[in-house]
């Protein structure tokens, strides 16, 4: 390269530098005095986050779109031929867990999006339609926090509650209902400690672990959980 290559090389990187180093202040100065810009930054802003959760609520479904159909083909296949194993409906009652995990984390992540669409709803939109001026007045500095120090809005554990009592308890339920169907009237005469047994394991060992899991499930579901805010959201 050329000594007037490198000098206008050096030259274009040293104003890309100070391009950067502009203050945030004299990047945005004047900013409040152009209502369009700041009206067109919003709109921006809305239809990203709109965006983002959109996306995440897509994620969700294929979650709970999986579990159903994974239950769904476990429930074919064991009630299909009375010589099928009881214990593969165990395997689907994992799987559905597994899911609920996945769908739990997919749901704190939306809800970040969620509540930052709807923090814009309740602020800006409500005060360009009201008729009163009860709205928040203070939207900028909402929506301040809500970037500068992104958080979860709910607890991983409320998340799990909530998909619970949406989805997979019901889905839980039938599992364990066909499942208990499975080793008892399709094996008629057997002891059910015997029916529900598999290989090394005992049937009662099993019954406990069933019953303390689906109780766990329970109560998760219903307990009152504490709101929690301010975890570090990592996207």
């Amino acid at each position: 390269m050329s000594d007037d290559g490198r000098a206008a090389a050096t030259e274009s990187g040293d104003e890309s530098a100070d391009a950067t180093d502009v203050p945030v202040d004299d990047l945005l100065s004047g900013l409040g005095d152009d209502p369009s810009t700041v009206a067109s930054l919003v709109g921006d802003l809305y239809r990203g986050e709109m965006d983002r959760a959109a996306t995440w609520r897509a994620r969700l479904d294929q979650t709970t779109n999986w579990g159903v159909v994974v239950a769904v083909a476990i429930l074919t296949w064991v009630f299909s031929n009375p010589d099928n194993p009881h214990y593969v409906l165990l395997i689907g009652m994992f799987a559905t867990a597994t899911f609920l995990l996945v769908e739990a984390h997919r749901f704190r992540e939306y809800d970040v999006w969620r509540t930052r669409v709807r923090a814009l709803q309740e602020t800006v939109f409500y005060a360009l339609f009201a008729d009163d001026s009860s709205g928040d007045g203070d939207w900028e500095e909402t929506m301040r926090e809500m970037l500068a120090e992104p958080a979860y809005t709910m607890s991983f554990w409320q998340a799990v509650a909530h998909r619970l009592r949406r989805v997979y308890l019901g889905l839980g339920a039938l599992l364990l209902v066909s499942w208990i169907v499975r080793v008892t009237v399709y094996q008629p005469g057997r002891p059910l400690a015997d029916a529900a047994s598999i290989p090394g394991v005992s049937g009662t060992l099993i019954f406990a672990v069933v019953v303390a899991c689906y109780a766990l499930a329970v109560v998760v579901a219903l307990l009152p959980l504490a709101y929690e805010s301010g975890t570090t959201f990592r996207g």
